[in-house]
């Protein structure tokens, strides 16, 4: 599996990818909205919650999963093309 991680993590899009892939599971099992973590101690009781739940950690580990391939190419690895980029290619 040969991923430029140093150009995906330049990448902002993958990181929207990422916390994408982290809150929708998240606010979607908990119902949570902004107004609902207005304390630190109820932040914590929903790390709590999230880390005993292993049905939301798989959610989210599969939408992580799902940022990391580069979609034009079979498997997951990124094309050769790709490994040799030192920052994202500009459209």
């Amino acid at each position: 599996m040969n991923i430029n991680w140093k150009v995906r993590f330049k990448n902002k899009q993958f990181w929207l990818m990422v916390l994408l892939a982290i809150t929708a599971p998240i606010s979607a099992y908990y119902d949570v909205s902004g107004s609902d973590l207005t304390t630190w101690m109820s932040v914590w009781d929903l790390v709590v919650c999230i880390v005993s739940n292993p049905f939301v950690l798989f959610s989210i580990g599969v939408g992580i999963y799902n940022a990391i391939p580069d979609l034009t190419t079979v498997g997951v690895s990124d094309s050769p093309q790709a490994l040799k980029y030192e920052k994202p290619k500009e459209r």
